[in-house]
């Protein structure tokens, strides 16, 4: 019984799009681009940054980088032949709330405020968040429990494509947890506030995640090609 479900594993990783470090670096360079077009646009159309108009800057953050990641992940969704692109975007477009909804209720669990001046920080934070983390991967599995437990609760990636997944959204989750070290000292300064710290983190750790996911599928690209040889 345990071969027969690890062959229909194996068929199933097989049956997806395997981009090379090339193409990986193109697609993150994409999704990095979006940030920076969103935190520019911000600054030089709006006049505003994440310090002076945390929900400004957020919600322009979210809404360009959200249909970057669908698009752009739809690509490799798993079984193409199954899976239309329309149905892999929609599936993203699905993810999108739902990750928003488990990611602010865990950040409200771990301490977040919940006043009403804090209401729209959190929604836009929680939907840029959920761009990084759930919105792509609903886009590549939508709802196989299988790889969702595989690269968020074990942490195995085994392919480009999970490389690609799984380490930007642990980026972007650690990334947050070390933002949200300085809040509660006592210095009393704006970046402080909620979500600022805790977004610069995320994002950091996002882009961090991004150009280590290409490294490990380098690595691994050339450690199997060693052993083909």
């Amino acid at each position: 019984m345990d071969e027969t479900v690890n062959k229909s594993s194996k068929v199933e990783r097989d049956n997806i799009v395997k981009p090379t470090a090339i193409g990986a670096l193109g697609l993150h360079l994409i999704c990095g681009l979006g940030i920076a077009i969103a935190f520019g646009l911000a600054l030089n159309y709006y006049s505003v940054n994440i310090v002076t108009d945390p929900a400004q800057t957020l919600l322009l953050l979210w809404v360009i980088e959200c249909p970057i990641v669908i698009l752009l992940y739809s690509l490799l969704r798993k079984n193409p032949a199954q899976c239309s692109y329309l149905k892999a975007a929609g599936r993203g477009l699905l993810g999108l709330p739902a990750g928003a909804l488990v990611i602010a209720l865990g950040a409200i669990a771990l301490g977040a405020p919940v006043g009403s001046q804090y209401l729209l920080r959190t929604f836009n934070w929680s939907l840029l968040m959920s761009s990084f983390t759930f919105a792509p991967a609903a886009a590549v599995f939508g709802s196989s429990w299988v790889d969702w437990q595989r690269l968020f609760a074990n942490t195995r990636p085994v392919g480009s494509v999970d490389f690609m997944l799984c380490l930007p959204a642990h980026g972007a989750v650690i990334g947050s947890w070390f933002g949200a070290w300085p809040m509660p000292l006592d210095w009393e300064r704006p970046w402080q506030e909620w979500p600022i710290c805790v977004t610069i983190g995320g994002v950091a750790g996002y882009v961090l995640g991004m150009f280590a996911s290409v490294g490990f599928i380098l690595y691994f690209g050339r450690k199997q090609h060693a052993k083909a040889e």
